[in-house]
């Protein structure tokens, strides 16, 4: 069958429980990816994608998570030289921000009265400084174009409306309808976000966004939990694809997407990701695909979010969100153990995997016609070689990473204690 595609996604090559940032609310978690090593991004890259092509997945949305404008095109290269050696197909989300690190609705100083002054002397070094618009931009184009790679898409990637300028947002909608370049941004995730963005934007964060024509068929939008109404049927009417995140959704109670309102009709088509944070930290998309299978299952005597509509959103509009092809990959699937006790040869095979199926289940996986994993084992790169590796530059990165551990607890800290009064 074709594989399903992984529509956002970060990449962790080592996983945010490994390195001790425990689920949490979103804004109190975000501190905590502060404790990320310091690895080498192609290694870090070549893990995840590896972990994800041995599950049957052969195509995945990358949103990169540096924040250093001056790496991005080396960091992309390596990141698009990982996927490009294992063979799957990568769209790669090139990150732009330049506005309220840390905290909404005035950024760092925000959190200064919830931080002892010493504490707060030795953060606010720490507080990021972003290049101008343009330059960002630029780099991004500087990405695309070293891209030689006919598997690979770059798209411009802007963290979130929160964490963007006006400035910034205009300038991506300009240029994204110059270039033809795709746009994949997160939106309104949690309800912090929505609180803060209403502020903003009196108008509304999605008319604004329509109004300076950034919302179009080259945009993908991630999570979209606290969408309303008349905000999906305006997506809708643009052409805009939502990918939703179930898992994440709930592991950093953000709530759940209205996933289940979106019809044929009138509502915006979507797709599905993992986030890096897949219901059993496991990557495993299948499960994922169960899980918004149930979640949205309803209470009605009818199924109206069928299996159909399940595979379509994972297939179909996960290639359009990493501008991929349709129909030219294959995973070969063990159908014959997920039915091995059954006692009729007449099941829909979309709902026996919808309830079964696993990435254990996944035996053969080919992108483009070139073979990358076989009964469960990639053929094209090394993975445990380069997964020890990797554990062994994070192990390297200890020392920093224990004194670091306690500047994020007090961030979060004073994190907590700032979203608590909204």
């Amino acid at each position: 069958m074709p594989p399903p595609v992984n529509a956002h996604d970060h990449g962790y090559g080592i996983r945010t429980l490994d390195f001790g940032n425990i689920d949490d609310a979103l804004e109190t978690w975000i501190p905590g990816l502060r404790l990320r090593p310091r690895t080498d991004p192609y290694l870090e890259a070549l893990v995840a994608f590896s972990r994800l092509a041995q599950t049957g997945v052969g195509a995945t949305m990358h949103c990169h998570n540096s924040l250093n404008i001056d790496r991005l095109v080396d960091e992309a290269g390596a990141v698009m030289r990982a996927a490009c050696e294992l063979g799957i197909r990568l769209a790669i989300s090139c990150p732009l921000l330049d506005y309220d690190p840390w905290a909404y609705d005035g950024g760092p100083e925000r959190l200064r009265s919830f931080l002892d002054p010493a504490d707060w002397e030795e953060l606010s070094a720490s507080i990021p400084k972003y290049a101008p618009p343009l330059v960002q931009i630029s780099a991004a184009d500087a990405v695309a174009a070293a891209n030689t790679s006919p598997l690979i898409d770059v798209q411009y990637g802007p963290i979130g409306p929160q964490w963007c300028s006006n400035a910034l947002l205009e300038g991506l909608a300009e240029a994204s309808a110059t270039t033809g370049r795709r746009i994949h941004m997160h939106l309104l995730e949690s309800p912090r976000q929505r609180r803060w963005l209403d502020r903003r934007f009196p108008q509304g964060v999605v008319r604004y966004l329509d109004d300076i024509g950034f919302l179009s068929p080259r945009l993908a939008v991630a999570h979209g939990v606290q969408l309303r109404p008349d905000e999906l049927e305006l997506l809708a009417a643009r052409g805009v694809q939502l990918v939703s995140n179930p898992s994440a959704n709930l592991r950093l109670r953000s709530g759940v997407a209205p996933v289940a309102a979106m019809s044929a009709n009138g509502r915006p088509a979507f797709a599905f990701g993992l986030d890096g944070t897949g219901f059993d930290d496991d990557q495993d998309l299948w499960r994922e695909l169960r899980l918004a299978h149930l979640l949205h299952g309803g209470r009605d005597m009818t199924r109206t979010f069928t299996a159909e509509r399940v595979f379509d959103a994972a297939i179909h509009v996960g290639a359009k969100v990493l501008n991929a092809p349709e129909n030219e990959d294959l995973v070969l699937v063990d159908y014959g153990a997920l039915i091995a006790d059954s006692l009729t040869d007449d099941m829909d095979e979309a709902e026996v995997l919808l309830t079964r199926m696993t990435a254990a289940h996944a035996k053969g996986l080919y992108v483009g016609g070139r073979e990358i994993m076989r009964d469960g084992r990639l053929t094209r790169v090394d993975y445990e070689g380069a997964r020890a590796e990797l554990l062994n530059q994070a192990r390297a990165d200890l020392p920093w990473l224990t004194g670091e551990r306690a500047r994020v607890t007090k961030l979060a800290a004073a994190t907590r204690a700032y979203y608590s009064g909204w």
